[in-house]
């Protein structure tokens, strides 16, 4: 009988082959790379610009759409908007249907902001996606489209289909 220990699920797990922990570390680095190139543009951090892109182009239109697309907690989504309107980027606004929905807007300095986000986002995916062709590309993007429609998640399933625009700043 051998005294050896036998092999357990973490000896033979390989973290470098784990696709959860690639995609983990493609995002933080990305979400990094987008951090460095906000703060010293724009002065505010990537989730600050990526909430103010998401605004102007309609996907976000409350706190609680922001909330459910960053898998964030309500109280951190307010003081992100209340750091965001003190900087005079947005502002909250009553619906007039609805008193107890708060709509966000843009102001013209968010606006401003906001039109510069997707070159900054360009920048950074050309760097990550360096030597890759336009093919390849293609079939990352339909790749993630993929493991997204596979968590029945309804927001995500606009996204299977490939129905975003089309051009460089999808890259």
């Amino acid at each position: 009988m051998s005294d050896a220990p036998k092999p357990t699920a973490i000896d033979t797990y390989v973290l470098s082959e784990s696709v959860g922990y690639l995609l983990s570390r493609v995002r933080s680095t990305l979400w990094n790379m987008v951090t460095q190139h906000t703060t010293a543009e724009l002065g505010i951090t990537s989730t600050q610009a990526s909430i103010v892109f998401m605004l102007a182009v309609g996907k976000c239109l409350t706190a609680a759409d922001i909330a459910r697309e960053y898998g964030i907690d309500a109280s951190a989504v307010t003081r992100l908007i209340d750091r965001l309107e003190k900087r005079g980027l947005l502002s909250r606004v009553r619906s007039s249907e609805d008193r107890r929905v708060v709509r966000l807007a843009l102001t013209p300095d968010g606006r401003a902001m906001a039109e510069q986000v997707p070159a900054i986002f360009t920048r950074v995916l050309d760097t990550l996606l360096a030597g890759f062709t336009p093919e390849e590309v293609g079939f990352l993007k339909s790749m993630l489209r993929r493991i997204l429609a596979n968590t029945c998640d309804p927001a995500a399933t606009c996204l299977a289909g490939g129905t975003d625009k089309p051009g460089p700043s999808s890259r």
